[in-house]
């Protein structure tokens, strides 16, 4: 597709120099006018209705392309829900009728594999609400939501202990976006953790602090955290992707996204929510 629009555009393009070309050597040579004024704007009028065309070239295909690919998108994740959702409920339909401890931690795991799955559902929703410029923001509970993000690790990284506390605070946000802040941030702490199992978070005067005691980072590469693709540690799973779209996100939202930390020590994040 996208070699053959190319084609189209490098013929069109070709064509309008040449009948620039054309028009300037019949004005010039062939009609012999020499007003200025005249042949501006008839040059004008020629570049603007090239331009015209052109753009229309260059964009109608890609605006077809993406409304199908999110026309795709949208019916796929239609189609995803009900098997999840199938899953989910005789999760708990056996959970009810088995009582021997092997096949409950069986359920357990294939009921946290179910938990990421709906993550992932929840996930591409919100990006498809994202790329159609759905209005997603919304009041709720951050410590509520916190607490919901808390349960989810805790399955994934049972080893990890998560310690919780501060204010009930209220604000109005993207809450899908905020959640995967938090994720990124959390997922971050616990990776770059390896001689702790702990990770603080706490709410207080209108910002969110998540605390980990891991590696910690020194000031160069502080000041490359929100680069794409950077990682610090290059051993690390993942796409170092992750603060680059936190950082964006917080951007877009009114969040300011502060990072201090020291090598070896740990690293503290603090989310401060501008309007509440």
């Amino acid at each position: 597709m996208f070699a053959s629009l190319r084609l189209h555009i490098f013929i069109y393009y070709f064509i309008t120099v040449v009948g620039f070309v054309s028009l300037a050597y019949y004005f010039f040579s062939i009609l012999n006018i020499q007003n200025i004024y005249l042949l501006g704007i008839v040059f004008i009028c020629f570049a603007a209705l090239s331009g015209v065309f052109i753009s229309k070239l260059a964009i109608d295909p890609l605006k077809e392309y993406t409304t199908n690919l999110q026309n795709l998108s949208k019916e796929t994740l239609h189609e995803l829900n009900l098997p999840i959702s199938t899953i989910k409920t005789n999760l708990q339909m056996l959970k009810k009728s088995l009582d021997d401890t092997k096949s409950l931690k069986r359920l357990a795991r294939i009921e946290s594999a179910a938990d990421m799955l709906q993550e992932r559902y929840n996930e591409l929703d919100y990006m498809i609400k994202m790329q159609s410029r759905e209005d997603v923001k919304e009041v709720f509970s951050l410590s509520e939501l916190v607490e919901e993000r808390i349960v989810f690790f805790s399955k994934i990284y049972p080893h990890f202990k998560f310690n919780f506390s501060g204010e009930n605070l209220q604000i109005t946000n993207d809450r899908k976006g905020v959640a995967k802040a938090i994720d990124n941030i959390v997922d971050n702490g616990v990776k770059y953790s390896q001689n702790s199992k702990v990770l603080d978070i706490s709410i207080k005067n209108n910002s969110l602090f998540i605390q980990d005691y891991g590696l910690g980072m020194d000031e160069v590469e502080l000041l490359q955290i929100f680069d794409n693709y950077y990682q610090s540690n290059a051993n690390m799973q993942g796409f170092g992707i992750g603060l680059s779209m936190v950082k964006r996100f917080c951007d877009a939202n009114a969040i300011e996204l502060l990072f201090t930390s020291e090598f070896g020590s740990g690293t503290k994040v603090e989310l401060k929510f501008k309007n509440i």
